[in-house]
């Protein structure tokens, strides 16, 4: 078992952070150097509209609102799962109970005490199937009744402790809650958090504006939890650069940033060469060229399989990102998921390919291909158009702005989509592959596949999980339901004055981490 499985599965299932870098005779990493108090910090990040945090789908979303919401667990880089708004969690030998030990003496910034209720009123929201765009319910499926929390499933045992009782094993509810589109609102609240920014969080929202900037600056009307732990910086500006990483390069070669979001392929040699400090994380961030199965003929299995057969995913891979990750095999599962199972690399079979699209009767359907204006996603999705007309499938490219293209981007007939990463390999598939599922932009839907997933979230042993991943990652194969060329490597430079920076592999900016160099 390696060293990051180990510490997400022990913090998962209640093990501390320091006990379970003690089982391994290790310490968590610290930052160098003192971090000075004040000062103000410049990051470039795209800047999007927040919406209901249960609906949020891109991480920058959560970045800035990170500020003043809070979260019950902190997935940090390095595989832990560490308390926030929660002191400790409890977890029974079969993962279908959870006692949550509340953080006490946290206060909202308007005054009014954390407590239980806040916490119950979360875990109502997020199992709220009926709640449009909320990612949060598909992954609660052992707490929700038809479209609501079953009842006896949360009980509040007093002021400071919550405990759920689950219908089935999941071992996958500590993941799921350090997730960005679980942060925790107030009791009663809903809607955009820039609107009515109550939170128990450090900083104060001053301003936003889409595609522009948005500032955050320490809340001076708010006693903070976490105060002399943290929260070092007077002042945080979100700057949008747009996607094109000249303008990046050139705003940080002025002085006008001190932090990018990312850096992406020649990009990361040019950011090494002005001197700028280097973060990389491992990551099972990926891309799908995914067909939607509700529109013909991607509806017929023969057409799926013959694009994935047509497709060489380490081409991809070069083309895509510079080479810079690990070619995938069309399931979805990372090799650094703990229940990875290695069932074979994607095979590419061009004769086989034309066989079964002339066997489906579509050798002279025109596929469009669309995806967004970038510098990988779209040359990704340039070099699978341009191997399938090499294997005689009639291709058409779309390529929309950013803004454009997610306006729309579950419903598009077929397309290329990023996914970020998540501990735990059973968690995209819940998120992305279930039926019926928010986020499932294939709207594919096989109830063998549910099942097996279901039986994969209760086992807690990784190797037991992994004999049943290998049925699932066939599966996935088998229907045809994703081209997945590459895990990514990512990267992040910063000027070298910046403490607490380092890339997360879910691009997490952990805001009360940030500081400057004394």
């Amino acid at each position: 078992m390696g060293r990051r499985e180990f510490l997400t599965r022990a913090t998962a299932l209640g093990v501390t952070a320091a006990g379970a870098y003690s089982l391994i005779g290790a310490t968590p990493a610290r930052a160098d150097g003192h971090i000075q108090q004040g000062g103000t910090l410049r990051i470039q990040q795209d800047v999007r509209a927040l919406k209901d945090p249960p609906t949020y789908d891109w991480p920058q979303m959560a970045n800035v609102s990170r500020g003043w919401l809070e979260y019950l667990v902190q997935y940090n880089a390095d595989g832990v799962f560490e308390p926030r708004l929660l002191e400790s969690w409890e977890v029974n030998d079969d993962a279908t109970q959870y006692l949550l030990n509340l953080r006490q003496g946290v206060m909202w910034n308007d005054g009014t005490p954390f407590t239980a209720e806040d916490v119950a009123y979360n875990f109502t929201r997020w199992c709220d199937a009926s709640m449009e765009g909320n990612s949060m319910a598909s992954r609660m499926a052992a707490l929700i009744e038809g479209e609501a929390i079953r009842e006896g499933a949360l009980e509040i045992v007093d002021e400071h402790t919550v405990r759920l009782n689950l219908s089935r094993p999941d071992i996958t509810i500590l993941p799921t809650i350090s997730d960005y589109a679980s942060a925790i609102v107030q009791n009663g609240f809903s809607g955009n958090p820039a609107d009515n920014p109550v939170g128990t969080g450090p900083y104060r929202l001053v301003s936003l504006e889409v595609g522009v900037g948005a500032v955050v600056e320490r809340n001076p009307d708010h006693t903070w939890w976490g105060e002399g732990t943290g929260a070092f910086l007077d002042r945080v500006e979100y700057v949008d650069l747009g996607t094109d990483q000249a303008a990046h390069v050139a705003a940080a070669e002025a002085g006008e940033i001190d932090m990018l979001y990312e850096t992406l392929g020649d990009f990361i040699d040019v950011m090494d060469a002005i001197g700028w400090q280097k973060s990389e994380a491992i990551s099972a961030n990926s891309l799908v060229l995914r067909t939607n199965q509700s529109v013909a003929p991607y509806d017929d299995v023969r057409v799926r399989r013959a694009l994935a057969l047509a497709t060489d995913n380490a081409v991809l891979m070069e083309l895509g990102v510079n080479g810079l990750g690990t070619v995938a095999e069309n399931h979805h599962v990372c090799p650094i998921h703990p229940e990875y199972a290695d069932i074979g690399p994607a095979v590419q079979d061009v004769a086989a390919a034309q066989s079964l699209m002339e066997e489906a009767g579509q050798t002279d359907f025109e596929h469009e291909l669309i995806s967004i204006d970038d510098s990988w996603r779209r040359p990704t999705t340039d070099a699978l158009a341009a191997q399938l007309r090499d294997a005689g499938f009639n291709v058409t490219r779309t390529i929309y702005p950013g803004n454009t293209f997610w306006n729309d981007w579950n419903n598009y007939p077929f397309s290329s989509t990023d996914w970020g990463h998540r501990p735990l390999g059973v968690q995209n598939l819940t998120l992305a592959y279930t039926s019926g599922a928010a986020w499932n932009e294939t709207a594919f839907a096989n109830e063998e596949f549910d099942t097996l997933l279901a039986e994969a979230s209760a086992i807690a042993d990784a190797n037991a999980r992994s004999e049943v991943m290998a049925q699932i990652q066939q599966i996935m194969i088998d229907e045809g339901v994703v081209i997945q060329p590459f895990w990514r490597s990512i990267y992040r430079h910063y000027t070298d004055n910046v403490v607490g920076a380092e890339t997360h592999p879910i691009f997490e900016i952990h805001i009360h981490k940030l500081g400057l160099a004394a």
